[in-house]
């Protein structure tokens, strides 16, 4: 369940190579600076570049106060909403929301991802469709500095000091939550607010607790 191709259906055309060259998720926020370098050496079709290093979708709609570090590209018909911080090595997908208030650095959504309200998200992948509720975060950093493990059948070792959470397409993170380094949540799980996760959540579930997850019975 751990692996790229189970968690994610990478429809935008751009991003495709990435998604296809990566084995586990965690393989792609290393690669992010150098994937965007590449992509947009020669210009991007359908972008426009409105800073250097910093490429826009048709339909994008970027508020005046939001602050974009490049490199990004930003999908067609996505919004940065007033006060977004965009730190560079962003990548989104189309019909993106980056709300107010949100911090964005080193990561990659794919299409219709929501981050509404006071989210940060940091070298981390977010698969389509996904939500974040508001104040909810994607911590990146272990408070004694190592390495990030991942914890699922075994330990993997990412080699990674900052690695945030890896959310596989249709996840919706309660308001208030707390992703600790290296989460893995699968596809269609929804987790309940105020609750801090740490390891991997499998598909199809919802998540009540750290230690109480429930299968998912419908998706109505």
């Amino acid at each position: 369940m751990i692996k790229t191709k189970n968690l994610f259906e990478c429809g935008v055309s751009y991003l495709k190579e990435l998604f296809e060259n990566s084995v586990y998720p965690w393989d792609i926020p290393p690669v992010i600076h150098e994937y965007i370098t590449e992509l947009t050496a020669c210009g991007l079709y359908g972008f426009k570049e409105i800073e250097e290093g910093i490429f826009v979708g048709e339909g994008a709609v970027i508020d005046s106060s939001a602050r974009i570090i490049a490199p990004c590209v930003i999908g067609p018909n996505t919004e940065i909403r007033p006060g977004a911080y965009l730190r560079g090595n962003v990548i989104t997908g189309r019909g993106c929301v980056i709300g107010n208030s949100s911090e964005l650095k080193n990561c990659v959504l794919l299409d219709r991802v929501q981050l509404p309200h006071y989210n940060y998200v940091g070298d981390s992948v977010l698969g389509n469709g996904c939500h974040m509720g508001a104040g909810s975060i994607c911590s990146n950093l272990k408070s004694d500095g190592k390495a990030v493990v991942v914890h699922a059948d075994r330990d993997y070792e990412t080699g990674l000091r900052k690695l945030g959470a890896l959310l596989g397409d249709g996840v919706d993170i309660g308001s208030g939550c707390v992703l600790n380094p290296g989460t893995v949540i699968g596809k269609r799980t929804s987790v309940y607010p105020l609750v801090a996760l740490r390891g991997v959540y499998p598909e199809n579930s919802i998540v009540k607790q750290k230690d109480l997850v429930v299968k998912r019975e419908s998706f109505d």
